[in-house]
């Protein structure tokens, strides 16, 4: 490891300088499988004859070329994923500036709107690009509300983005629908969430909604994040998920991702830059064990990530997040990114902590890849079925899965 060179700033935090760290007595555990329960409710209580599991060891080549609209795009985490698998993005919403340059710069001959997904007029923008053919409409609506590390309000108003969600789907009517967020969305209110997101899927003609858990872990992300993937189509054909591609042992490490980086020298050009520290502030650092956090009370904020294990989930926390697995110091936007997947092509616009907060709200590309495998071979057997002079709603209601 090399030397610790004196830094010429000093540490930048939201949290009291008086907040110190209380030395751990024995390294923690990491803590593993946080929604096995709901996922094993899903899989054993549950009887959903349409949500099927594909294997993309080998992944399927697409018969045609997949368009697809990305709402609540943020940097294009979900957009990178799909793009890698085959499919073409034709158009983008997203509410936040900084995170819509992103998606520009990264996307530039994909339509992008910024702005309020309400003010999206989806039949004027088809209108104007020539009315294609959209295949699949993919999202994840805020899930502030939603997300167990947060307050679970179901009355706060981001619960209710999806209904913009569904607005745009029923104007678009695309051959699948795939909408993403936190696994609590499962279980808030009783499951009054989930069963007002599938009876409006089911409202405007995409019924036998499916949801599954995908721990991105198992399928090459070197990070442990779950996320709740809600699936429908609008011809009684089966919802698939990919297979799981690895088992907990064979997880990849936050090593793999980031261990050539720069462990000291900043790289800009491609986001490898971090909060600076003092050498008194580096010397706190040093005496956090993986699993323990510099702060007594901002618990998830300062959290040394553990050796020879998927990165605990990443974010950008107030300015806080967490530590290098073994050098003292926080982790870099660039390594941050590596742990979800991006390409260090994929460059982040703003300043250094509006890049860690879009990747820390992004999907890391390649679960979507994966998402995106499994749906290419039903894609195919819809184009295989359908004529050019027959418009898309006029399909059968039902296709057998070959």
């Amino acid at each position: 490891m090399t030397d610790i060179p004196e830094m010429d700033a000093i540490q930048l935090s939201l949290f009291s300088c008086e907040e110190t760290q209380k030395p751990a007595k024995k390294q923690k555990k990491a803590k593993l499988g946080r929604y096995e329960r709901i996922q094993k409710q899903l899989e054993i209580c549950e009887h959903d004859s349409y949500k099927t599991f594909i294997e993309v060891e080998l992944p399927p080549v697409p018969t045609y070329d997949y368009t697809f609209v990305d709402l609540f795009s943020g940097a294009g985490g979900m957009t990178q994923g799909l793009f890698q698998a085959g499919f073409k993005p034709i158009a983008s919403v997203e509410v936040n500036e900084i995170a819509s340059l992103t998606y520009r710069r990264n996307f530039p001959q994909c339509h992008h709107f910024c702005g309020e997904i309400e003010k999206f007029d989806s039949q004027k923008w088809l209108a104007e690009i020539g009315s294609p053919e959209v295949h699949l409409v993919v999202g994840g609506p805020p899930c502030q509300g939603f997300s167990v590390a947060g307050k679970r309000n179901p009355h706060d108003a981001r619960n209710r983005l999806f209904r913009e969600f569904v607005r745009v789907v029923s104007e678009i009517r695309p051959w699948y629908v795939v909408m993403e967020n936190v696994p609590g969305i499962l279980t808030i209110n009783n499951g009054a969430v989930r069963q007002e997101i599938c009876e409006a899927f089911t409202n405007i003609g995409y019924p036998h909604v499916s949801v599954a858990i995908l721990e991105s872990a198992a399928y090459g992300v070197p990070q442990f994040r779950p996320r709740a993937i809600f699936i429908a189509n609008q011809f009684g054909m089966a919802n698939p998920y990919p297979k799981a591609q690895l088992l907990p042992h064979q997880y990849k490490p936050i090593e793999s991702a980031i261990a050539d980086l720069p462990e000291y020298t900043p790289i800009p050009e491609i986001n490898h830059q971090w909060t600076r520290h003092s050498p008194e502030y580096m010397e706190r650092i040093a005496k956090v064990l993986p699993g323990g956090s510099l702060y007594e009370k901002y618990l998830d904020a300062f959290k040394r990530q553990y050796q020879g294990l998927p990165s605990m989930t990443v974010k950008e926390n107030h300015g806080g997040t967490h530590i290098h697995p073994y050098l003292n110091r926080v982790i870099s936007a660039r390594e941050m990114a590596r742990l979800q997947t991006f390409p260090d092509t994929f460059i982040f616009e703003g300043s250094m902590k509006k890049a860690m907060w879009q990747i820390g709200n992004a999907v890391p590309p390649r679960l979507a890849e994966c998402i995106g495998y499994a749906l290419i071979p039903f894609l195919n057997e819809l184009a295989l079925h359908s004529q050019r002079t027959v418009a898309v709603n006029s399909l059968p209601t039902k296709l057998v899965s070959g």
